[in-house]
Parts: C-alpha cells; structure tokens; sequence
C-alpha cells in the first residue's frame, strides 16, 4: 500500500492511473480493507482482492477496445484532521478514441471518499459514487451536471 502525502495527491494518483490503466499504481491509493459502494457493476466490493477484480475488468475492457480515459475532479471539499480525511466531489470520465483522439462519450459521477493515514500516507478506506436517479424512467441521469 503506497498512497499519497496528502489527500490531493491522492486524488492526482487516481487520475493519472486510470489514464495509464495502471492497475498497480490505481490500487495504491486504497486500503487493503476498503469497503466500497459503486454504481457500475456490483453493488459494492468489500477489500482490494474484490475491488482489484473491478479495475483489472474496467482497464482491460479499455485496452481492448482501445479507449483513453481522462479523468477531471472538480468541486472538490476535503476536510480533514490528523488521520482522517473526507472527499467530496464530482468526478467526469471522458473516453476518447485512441486511434482519433474523437471523444466517445461522458459522464459524470458524485464521489464520497473517505480517507485514513498509515505511516503518513493518504489511502482511501471508503468510496461511494452515484447518480441521481429520473424518477419518471428510474434510469441514471448521465449528464445531470
């Protein structure tokens, strides 16, 4: 487990692994018993041997239909103490074409993090994405931003 100095950081790693597809680098960033809740695939992955399944699938399904994606974080809020922080933000994947550089397609997604502080560095012990929901289709609103 090696996170970050400070919780930007952390949220600087997250970007640049998943550009890289870095699965080694992407997983890092998060506790080896990190309880996460996501709105893609399963409902949540208990510990980094379930998440680490999660992203060797995502970054594989990009490789294989040769896809880059960018990643922006904006309206970021951190508070934090001593030894544990709390993230809140909206995050916006963007997938580019890796032949053409054409964008594909966008979303944007709320985050929670929640952090810890082992041996001075940041890593993530809880994340939680979602989506507002149309209550007229029950379907994600994508691009509610």
């Amino acid at each position: 487990m090696l996170g970050a100095s400070n919780v930007d950081g952390v949220l600087e790693i997250y970007k640049q692994a998943i550009y890289e597809k870095d699965v080694e680098k992407f997983l890092a960033i998060y506790d080896e018993n990190v309880h996460i809740y996501d709105c893609w695939g399963k409902w949540e992955s208990k510990g980094i041997s379930l998440w680490r399944e999660n992203v060797v699938n995502w970054f594989e399904s990009m490789r294989k239909e040769g896809e880059i994606l960018r990643v922006d974080i904006n309206d970021v809020t951190i508070e934090e103490d001593m030894n544990l922080a709390f993230v809140h933000c909206a995050v916006t994947f963007a997938a580019y074409s890796g032949r053409s550089e054409e964008k594909l397609r966008q979303i944007t997604n709320r985050f929670t993090f929640g952090l810890k502080k082992i041996s001075e560095s940041w890593v993530i012990t809880h994340e939680h994405s979602s989506l507002p929901i149309n209550m007229e289709t029950g379907k994600g609103m994508f691009d509610s931003r």
